[in-house]
């Protein structure tokens, strides 16, 4: 009877325990624009020094967030350079172009305009050798309001299969106001 009272309070429990483990994708909205998006539930915004780390040189994006060692992020920001719709294909032209001359051993996986959140977005995904680690990027790009709205899903070759369906997931999720 002691056995059938500890099955039955484990069947029972069980479930309970499994909704409170299971973490929800938090929301983000980007300050001043309504632009909104779900991130991975354990990704952090980045402290300063560790996006002084991860983009030297001034070139760090506004926002980033990403797993507690920095090695797996979303980072988003808006840039003041305008990207028409209609100006897609030719960005898309310039990205491709700059970025195989400045990413030694860049490997194309995707590079396509994609419809999106109501419009058309910019999908390049790549790998890429750095100096310590190989990289494997998902850019999402499009114009918002007159400037250029830039996501990049980024992590390491060795985490990317970890993180890849969170961070598509969370790609998925972005919403532009109408």
């Amino acid at each position: 009877m002691k056995t059938d009272f500890i099955l039955v309070a484990f069947i029972l429990l069980h479930p309970l325990q499994i909704v409170f483990s299971q973490q929800t994708e938090e929301a983000i909205t980007i300050p001043k624009t309504g632009i909104t998006f779900c991130i991975p539930p354990e990704f952090k915004p980045l402290t300063k020094e560790l996006m002084a780390a991860k983009w030297p040189g001034n070139r760090a994006p506004t926002y980033a967030v990403g797993n507690e060692q920095g090695t797996t992020t979303v980072a988003y920001d808006i840039k003041p350079n305008s990207l028409p719709q209609d100006q897609l294909e030719i960005a898309q032209k310039s990205f491709t172009s700059l970025l195989d001359r400045a990413i030694p051993g860049i490997e194309w996986k995707k590079n396509e305009i994609k419809e999106h959140s109501g419009q058309k977005w910019l999908l390049m995904e790549m790998t890429s050798k750095a100096v310590d680690t190989d990289i494997y990027n998902i850019m999402f790009v499009t114009g918002y309001d007159g400037k250029m709205l830039i996501f990049n899903f980024n992590s390491t070759r060795k985490e990317f299969p970890k993180y890849e369906k969170t961070l598509r997931s969370s790609l998925e999720t972005i919403k532009l106001p109408k």
